[in-house]
């Protein structure tokens, strides 16, 4: 058993490095000075930690308004698209009207759906619409979350309709009872979902670039295929506003991981 136990945890260990060494390494480079990147051996130290990098990355490109575009977008299109997966779910799990489950499976049967094979119909409706160059034609692609909603469906039917009914006898309105009682009870996974999507948002590439055509409204993502570094092979810049860009997330998930490791446990979370 303990020799099971230590080739379980070896091999979790290696699978650790495996995908924290990305990160590192961004982290590291940020700080690395031309020579650095043509060493050999390769190095993975920075010979100082000098903010030089970042602070050419912040002056010579408008990174700034780029994060604060994509932290906008994030921040609330995730607010948007987890507060319509949550009625969406709570009204199919616990509300009995003529038509949910077929409105409910043919919410589902958007999933079979590749994102590519709409994207040129969502550009020419968002296009239509006046749209383009604007936060909400950025968010709008991401507001409603099918898997989201299956997700949140399937963890508050695992709440007895007892707990409703006995909500209900004291006066509990529908709304008190999903943000009093069934909210809470989920948190875990909620929490999971909301970091999830926030990810999701943050790191998307392709809708942005195809709906923004002013460099004041690009996504962080976009921006930062747009610095100009790669010409003289001085990538210093560019991995510092690659560890910039990664800030964000790594604080949600510091912050989030006790959730997150509850959500995994209740076998609720998005791959």
């Amino acid at each position: 058993m303990k020799k099971e136990e230590a080739l379980k945890a070896t091999f979790a260990t290696i699978l650790g490095l495996i995908l924290v060494f990305p990160i590192y390494y961004s982290l590291a480079a940020s700080f690395f000075q031309v020579h650095q990147f043509f060493a050999y051996p390769p190095q993975l130290l920075p010979t100082s930690l000098s903010l030089v990098n970042y602070a050419r990355a912040l002056k010579e490109s408008p990174l700034a308004r780029f994060m604060f575009n994509s932290l906008y977008v994030s921040v609330v299109g995730s607010a948007i698209r987890m507060s319509v997966a949550i009625l969406a779910a709570f009204a199919t799990a616990y509300f009995t009207f003529k038509g949910r489950d077929f409105l409910f499976f043919l919410i589902l049967g958007t999933m079979m759906l590749p994102s590519d094979a709409l994207i040129i119909e969502n550009y020419l409706m968002v296009r239509r619409l006046g749209l383009l160059d604007t936060y909400l034609g950025i968010m709008a692609v991401y507001l409603l979350a099918p898997v989201q909603m299956f997700m949140l469906r399937q963890a508050f039917k695992s709440i007895p309709y007892t707990f409703k009914e006995v909500a209900m006898m004291d006066g509990c309105s529908d709304f008190a009872f999903l943000t009093k009682i069934v909210l809470p009870i989920t948190r875990p996974i909620v929490l999971t979902l909301s970091l999830h999507s926030f990810v999701t948002i943050w790191n998307t590439y392709l809708w942005p670039l195809l709906v923004t055509n002013n460099p004041q409204m690009r996504t962080v993502q976009v921006g930062i295929t747009m610095l100009g570094y790669t010409e003289n092979l001085d990538y210093g810049p560019i991995f510092a506003a690659i560890s910039l860009v990664l800030i964000p997330s790594l604080i949600l998930f510091l912050l989030l991981r006790r959730y997150i490791v509850e959500g995994i446990a209740s076998g609720s979370i998005v791959g």
